[in-house]
């Protein structure tokens, strides 16, 4: 699967209709099925491309013991909170409103090319998750420094 990556503002319409934007229907234009579900971490919602979807669940049945209550119950609402979602022909998706309600999405949403996701932020919210330029360079350089600390032992 091609890296995702773009930031690309975007419409939805009255009963939730939204467009993939063309760079990413470009990038995956085999696939017509994704799942949507909130980000964990973040007030956004994460499309997944069907395979990125079943790389996503088989990482996390191997991280998983179904036979450890906590785990199970962690595993049903990671899929619970999911939904399926199927590309219409010209490339326009159906969001439920309760998934942009919970972002607080009106008519103005945002998508962010995640690599293999793509995150729908409602607009004007994610510039909010990211670091002052100059934290996040010194943050890069140190991240960096370390990978190569370690790649040379």
């Amino acid at each position: 699967m091609p890296s995702l990556i773009g930031n690309i503002d975007a419409k939805v319409d009255a009963k939730g209709r939204a467009f993939l934007p063309a760079v990413f229907r470009r990038l995956l234009e085999e696939e017509k099925v994704f799942f949507l579900r909130k980000g964990i971490f973040e007030n956004c919602l994460i499309l997944y491309p069907e395979s990125a979807w079943e790389n996503t669940i088989g990482e996390l049945r191997q991280q998983l013991n179904p036979w450890v209550k906590e785990e199970d119950q962690i595993f049903r609402q990671f899929v619970a909170e999911a939904e399926r979602i199927e590309l219409e022909e010209n490339g326009r998706m159906l969001l439920p409103k309760r998934y942009l309600s919970a972002i607080g999405a009106t008519s103005a949403i945002r998508f962010i090319g995640r690599d293999t996701q793509i995150e729908i932020w409602a607009s004007g919210q994610v510039e909010n998750t990211f670091m002052d330029g100059a934290i996040f360079a010194k943050k890069m350089e140190q991240l960096m420094k370390n990978a190569r600390i370690r790649n040379d032992k």
